[in-house]
Protein backbone atom coordinates (compact mmCIF):
# COMPACT_ATOMS: atom_id res chain seq x y z
CA UNK A 1 0.00 0.00 0.00
CA UNK A 2 1.26 3.46 -0.88
CA UNK A 3 1.81 5.87 1.95
CA UNK A 4 1.81 9.61 1.40
CA UNK A 5 2.79 12.48 3.66
CA UNK A 6 0.51 15.49 4.12
CA UNK A 7 2.25 17.52 1.41
CA UNK A 8 1.99 16.22 -2.17
CA UNK A 9 5.50 17.52 -2.89
CA UNK A 10 6.83 15.21 -0.18
CA UNK A 11 5.15 11.98 -1.25
CA UNK A 12 6.80 8.87 0.13
CA UNK A 13 6.45 5.52 -1.61
CA UNK A 14 6.51 2.16 0.02
CA UNK A 15 8.02 -0.84 -1.74
CA UNK A 16 4.83 -2.09 -3.44
CA UNK A 17 4.02 1.39 -4.84
CA UNK A 18 7.58 1.66 -6.15
CA UNK A 19 7.28 -1.75 -7.81
CA UNK A 20 3.97 -0.74 -9.48
CA UNK A 21 5.52 2.48 -10.79
CA UNK A 22 8.64 0.74 -12.07
CA UNK A 23 6.54 -1.99 -13.70
CA UNK A 24 4.48 0.66 -15.49
CA UNK A 25 7.65 2.25 -16.85
CA UNK A 26 9.19 -1.10 -17.83
CA UNK A 27 7.53 -1.07 -21.25
CA UNK A 28 8.92 1.08 -24.06
CA UNK A 29 5.63 2.65 -25.22
CA UNK A 30 4.55 3.52 -21.68
CA UNK A 31 7.95 5.03 -20.97
CA UNK A 32 7.65 7.15 -24.13
CA UNK A 33 4.13 8.21 -23.15
CA UNK A 34 5.23 9.15 -19.64
CA UNK A 35 8.16 11.16 -20.99
CA UNK A 36 5.78 12.99 -23.33
CA UNK A 37 3.58 13.86 -20.36
CA UNK A 38 6.59 15.11 -18.41
CA UNK A 39 7.62 17.32 -21.34
CA UNK A 40 4.05 18.63 -21.67
CA UNK A 41 4.11 19.77 -18.05
CA UNK A 42 1.04 20.76 -16.05
CA UNK A 43 -1.01 21.49 -19.19
CA UNK A 44 -0.97 17.79 -20.08
CA UNK A 45 -1.95 16.20 -23.37
CA UNK A 46 -5.00 14.62 -24.93
CA UNK A 47 -4.65 11.00 -26.04
CA UNK A 48 -5.15 12.10 -29.67
CA UNK A 49 -2.24 14.54 -29.54
CA UNK A 50 -0.07 11.97 -27.77
CA UNK A 51 -0.92 9.25 -30.29
CA UNK A 52 0.08 11.58 -33.12
CA UNK A 53 3.30 12.66 -31.38
CA UNK A 54 4.30 9.09 -30.56
CA UNK A 55 3.09 7.50 -33.79
CA UNK A 56 0.91 4.88 -32.09
CA UNK A 57 -2.69 3.79 -32.48
CA UNK A 58 -5.04 5.59 -30.07
CA UNK A 59 -6.45 2.27 -28.81
CA UNK A 60 -2.97 1.00 -27.88
CA UNK A 61 -2.13 4.31 -26.24
CA UNK A 62 -5.31 4.18 -24.13
CA UNK A 63 -4.16 0.87 -22.64
CA UNK A 64 -0.76 2.33 -21.76
CA UNK A 65 -2.23 5.51 -20.28
CA UNK A 66 -4.50 3.41 -18.04
CA UNK A 67 -1.44 1.52 -16.79
CA UNK A 68 0.37 4.78 -16.03
CA UNK A 69 -2.71 6.09 -14.21
CA UNK A 70 -3.08 2.83 -12.23
CA UNK A 71 0.53 3.16 -11.09
CA UNK A 72 -0.06 6.72 -9.92
CA UNK A 73 2.43 8.19 -12.39
CA UNK A 74 -0.27 9.90 -14.46
CA UNK A 75 -3.72 11.32 -13.91
CA UNK A 76 -6.57 12.18 -16.21
CA UNK A 77 -9.18 14.89 -16.16
CA UNK A 78 -12.28 15.13 -18.30
CA UNK A 79 -12.45 18.43 -20.12
CA UNK A 80 -15.55 18.58 -22.26
CA UNK A 81 -15.38 15.66 -24.69
CA UNK A 82 -11.63 15.20 -24.16
CA UNK A 83 -9.49 13.62 -21.51
CA UNK A 84 -6.37 15.47 -20.47
CA UNK A 85 -3.55 13.30 -19.12
CA UNK A 86 -0.84 14.75 -16.93
CA UNK A 87 2.30 13.37 -15.36
CA UNK A 88 2.05 13.10 -11.58
CA UNK A 89 5.29 14.89 -10.69
CA UNK A 90 4.83 14.23 -6.99
CA UNK A 91 4.69 10.47 -7.63
CA UNK A 92 7.63 10.67 -10.05
CA UNK A 93 9.72 12.52 -7.46
CA UNK A 94 8.66 10.06 -4.77
CA UNK A 95 9.87 7.21 -6.96
CA UNK A 96 13.20 8.95 -7.52
CA UNK A 97 13.42 9.57 -3.79
CA UNK A 98 12.70 5.92 -3.06
CA UNK A 99 15.41 4.82 -5.47
CA UNK A 100 18.00 7.26 -4.10
CA UNK A 101 16.99 7.18 -0.44
CA UNK A 102 20.27 5.60 0.62
CA UNK A 103 22.52 6.78 -2.17
CA UNK A 104 25.40 7.70 0.15
CA UNK A 105 26.87 4.27 0.81
CA UNK A 106 23.79 3.02 2.62
CA UNK A 107 23.29 6.15 4.75
CA UNK A 108 20.49 8.66 4.47
CA UNK A 109 21.63 11.82 2.71
CA UNK A 110 20.14 15.17 1.84
CA UNK A 111 18.55 15.17 -1.61
CA UNK A 112 18.02 18.78 -2.63
CA UNK A 113 16.49 18.20 -6.04
CA UNK A 114 15.94 14.56 -6.95
CA UNK A 115 18.04 12.82 -8.01
CA UNK A 116 20.88 15.20 -7.02
CA UNK A 117 22.53 14.22 -3.75
CA UNK A 118 24.22 17.03 -1.85
CA UNK A 119 26.69 14.87 0.06
CA UNK A 120 27.86 12.43 -2.62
Amino acid sequence: MESLTASPELAILDESAAVRALAALAQAQRLRAFRALVVAGPEGLTPGVMAEQLGVAPSALSFHLKELANSGLASSEARGRNLIYRANFSQMNALLGYLTEHCCEGGVCEVATPPGCTTC
